[in-house]
């Protein structure tokens, strides 16, 4: 057959991005289809303007107490306006990274139009017809609506709308306890809101229970309610709605937030018809990535698996080095890391004590460092928060911290798990003073604490010792 290029990738986001770019600088012809924005949820609608949000929130909080550590702060008045122009700024300042023009230069022929399969190797898109060997689809995932009597009869927001809003909210009501929901929640009642957040199940559930409770606890003291149960009905109340939970509850709210998850967008696109297994979650794959028809990969959020940005960014360049080298490439979830940016932070790498135990039973031990035993934290007057380090002998299966900047401390435990590092090398390491990642050396020196300080070191020492008093 001759092909009109090597690859076809159709999705513009981190998977698709990385995948296009990584062909295209192997010197591959790389045609990249977006119809959308290029950047896709994270960079228009998900990371980047939430984190700004939250930038802005947490600035607005620091003055929310006036006097600290004798410096006195003015009351915050929040500009909307501002912090609106703060969140489509950011976006602005990064896009040109994801642009269709960096990518044009990388060697990739960009298409911004919609993609139809139509054969097992050929794309329409536009009035052209494309074809090639291999085929990467990354076309991302949407907002999951969740069965609410009433929802489309109501204005309600999601994460792909939420940051185009021109008016604060009076009182946000978010449906979902998972990370959108929790990290808005707060951030808007930082910034003034009434905040009520509904959740039928665990806040938080994949993350360690004892740190979830934490960041309740802070964010309930901040003022966010909390309502367990299920959303059933929304109705029209005003100008705002009246959300029913199960149990009979009925909260009134300015806006409403629906936050209950992603679902992938894998269909629509010609990929049934030319035999592409879809499952209910998703595109279904192997461990390298490959469809039901294994010269099509489908990587990010529309295939069945974990969606997290950098996770996208993983098989995005394990499928162009396999395309371009031929290199089999196996995703690797072992030490899978996330963090939810609430204050504190919630993160998490590898298992939880919880997955742990359950895998691994009485094998599982946990070591436990607070911060405010760390000279960092208490320096600082922020020691909320904890390490716990889950073992199995010396060796991490994973690590779950909640505290400030707890997802940047996440690195060393990943490498420990994947067997480039170690407790021995973590716990000898020499590493600045003070910082609150001296909290990681301490839990991983905990593993073999009880083996430098055991009977035979002690044994040892106190010969060398007599020894010495001999011969002084």
């Amino acid at each position: 057959m001759n092909f009109t290029h090597d690859v076809i990738v159709i999705g513009g986001g981190a998977a698709g991005l990385t995948a296009a770019g990584g062909c295209a600088l192997f010197g591959l012809e790389v045609a990249l289809i977006e119809a959308r924005e290029m950047g896709g949820e994270c960079l228009n609608d998900g990371c980047v303007p939430s984190k700004a949000l939250i930038a802005a929130a947490k600035r607005a909080q620091e003055a929310r107490t006036p006097l600290r550590h004798g410096v006195l702060l003015a009351k915050p008045r929040v500009d909307w306006r501002g912090v609106h122009a703060h969140i489509h700024d950011a976006i602005a300042k990064i896009a040109p990274h994801d642009s269709q023009s960096r990518f044009e230069e990388m060697g990739c022929e960009v298409f911004r139009d919609w993609a139809k399969v139509t054969g097992k190797h050929t794309i329409r898109v536009g009035k052209r017809t494309l074809s090639a060997p291999r085929i990467v689809i990354a076309t991302g995932s949407r907002p999951a609506l969740p069965p609410i009597d009433g929802l489309a009869a109501v204005p309600y927001l999601t994460n792909e709308t939420l940051f185009d809003l021109t008016q604060q909210p009076e009182h946000l009501v978010v449906v979902g306890g998972g990370a959108i929901g929790m990290e808005m929640a707060q951030a808007f009642r930082r910034l003034g809101s009434a905040v009520t957040l509904v959740e039928p199940g665990p806040l938080l559930a994949r993350d360690d229970a004892d740190h979830v409770a934490i960041v309740r606890k802070a964010m309930e003291g901040e003022g966010v309610r909390f309502v367990a149960g299920k959303a059933s009905k929304v109705e029209p109340q005003g100008e705002g709605i009246r959300l029913h939970v199960s149990g009979g509850e009925a909260i009134e709210g300015s806006h409403l937030l629906i936050a209950t998850g992603r679902e992938a967008n894998a269909k629509g696109f010609g990929l049934e018809e030319i035999g592409v297994e879809i499952g209910p979650k998703g595109i279904v794959v192997d461990e390298r990535r490959r469809t039901s028809l294994k010269h099509i990969y489908a990587i990010g959020d529309c295939r069945d698996g974990p969606r997290l940005t950098h996770v996208s960014g993983y098989e995005g360049s394990n499928v162009a080095l396999e395309i371009t080298l031929g290199l089999p490439t196996k995703v690797n979830w072992s030490a899978l890391p996330w963090c939810t940016y609430t204050d504190p932070e919630v993160a998490q790498v590898g298992l939880t004590e919880k997955a742990a135990r359950a895998k691994h039973g009485d094998a599982v031990s946990v070591v436990v460092e607070r911060f405010d035993d760390n000279e960092r934290a208490i320096a600082d007057g922020d020691t909320l928060g904890q390490l716990k380090l889950v073992l199995k002998g010396k060796k991490v299966l994973g690590a779950s911290i909640v505290g400030k900047h707890a997802g940047e401390m996440l690195l060393p435990f990943s490498q420990s798990i994947t067997g480039k590092s170690s407790t021995f090398a973590l716990g000898s390491a020499v590493i600045a003073y003070p910082t609150r990642s001296e909290i990681s050396k301490a839990a991983s020196f905990a593993a073999w604490e009880p083996t430098v300080f055991g009977e035979w070191p002690k044994k040892w020492a106190g010969t060398l010792a007599k020894l010495r008093r001999r011969m002084a």
